[in-house]
């Protein structure tokens, strides 16, 4: 039987990096169409559909940006977690829970001029995604809680608090019978600009306020090491209880801000479905970036541009949705583990050196 020896790497070139990289995505396109080619369709036509479904037009522009704002933001929540390797796959509840705030004081403040609505509903989605943050971190922080499952289990009680809301208490009377709650006022509504909502100038104001924030601050500097070891943040001094519950407030902040954009500029109400799995699709694309802030940009629209060029192929050209689905897995499957080879380096052991070792010692 082969053996193999894995060996984690020390540094690798930049050169070697992009390499093994390109090579995941050129291996991930052969194999994704060799499969596209068995089930009977043309990979020659399937790919360029992708690619002009997602930025072919205005239209499909739009909305491949409109796909990336959320995957940005929430993929900047999450990588404050991850960066302290504090797993929050609880970015779905949170987005969640900040949709509910922001539509709580959309529907219940009137009055206000529009900025300070905005700011308003803002706030209060950051502070209740936060919240529903803060309550694993607390528990990991004071009782070492296994905060994967406790994040896991938060996302379905949020959906479920807000769907029992949108059937029962805050049904719009007004919607002939339909489970719906009722449409935000213009005042609640995020502005224009360029023709899509400022959700994207918000998203890019947050990449470079992350960037700044985890590069150069102490803060930042604190998760860090806390991420690294947590053996070292207590030698020198660092209150690691305190940090984690910071950095997880941070971060579910941002995906309550996430629910706060999607309530107010896409959906313009509250909605169970409003989370639309980004949630879960930022721990994809926050892993991809290496939990570099500038990296989450370029990740991030890289695979809104997938997504909606899958989306296209589905209508345009008939596809089943599986395949479309199929063709997103093969190719993250490729990407994703390229990161394997990009961390350990793999050898197979020379038998005959091995066996000259045994017979010396």
């Amino acid at each position: 039987m082969t053996r193999f020896n894995i060996v984690k790497r020390d540094d690798l070139p930049k050169n070697v990096e992009w390499l093994i990289r390109i090579l995941a995505i050129l291996f991930s396109i052969v194999c994704a169409g060799l499969v596209i080619w068995v089930l009977g369709y043309n990979p020659f036509v399937i790919f360029p559909s992708m690619v002009s479904g997602a930025l072919g037009t205005e239209i499909r522009l739009t909305q491949t940006v409109l796909k990336a704002i959320p995957l940005v933001v929430t993929s900047l929540g999450i990588l404050i977690a991850f960066k302290m390797k504090f797993w929050n796959i609880g970015g779905e509840g949170q987005i969640i829970m900040g949709a509910l705030a922001a539509a709580y004081v959309a529907l219940n403040i009137e009055g206000l001029p529009k900025p300070v609505m905005l700011l308003l509903m803002a706030l209060a989605a950051m502070i209740m995604g936060g919240l529903w943050a803060f309550i694993p971190a607390f528990f990991k922080a004071k009782m070492g809680v296994n905060e994967t499952i406790f994040t896991l289990m938060l996302n379905y009680i949020a959906i479920k608090f807000v769907t029992y809301l949108q059937y029962g208490p805050w049904k719009d009377p007004e919607s002939q019978g339909f489970p719906k709650v009722a449409t935000f006022h213009d005042n609640a509504i995020l502005p224009k600009l360029f023709g899509i909502h400022i959700g994207w100038v918000i998203a890019l104001v947050l990449v470079v306020f992350i960037y700044i924030f985890i590069n150069h601050t102490k803060k930042g500097f604190e998760i860090t090491v806390v991420g690294e070891s947590k053996e070292t943040a207590r030698y020198a001094g660092m209150n690691i209880s305190s940090i984690i519950i910071v950095a997880m407030f941070i971060s579910g902040g941002l995906c309550g801000l996430t629910g706060m954009i999607q309530a107010s500029a896409v959906e313009k109400t509250l909605a169970a479905s409003l989370s639309g799995g980004y949630g879960f699709t930022a721990i994809i694309t926050t892993w991809l970036s290496r939990l570099n802030a500038i990296a989450v940009l370029f990740v991030c629209v890289a695979f809104a541009i997938l997504l909606q060029g899958g989306a296209y192929i589905q209508v345009s050209m008939q596809i089943p949705a599986a395949v479309a689905d199929m063709m997103q897995g093969i190719i993250l499957f490729f990407v994703l583990g390229s990161e394997f080879f990009l961390q350990y380096k793999v050898s197979i052991p020379d038998r005959r050196r091995s066996k000259v070792q045994r017979e010396v010692a």
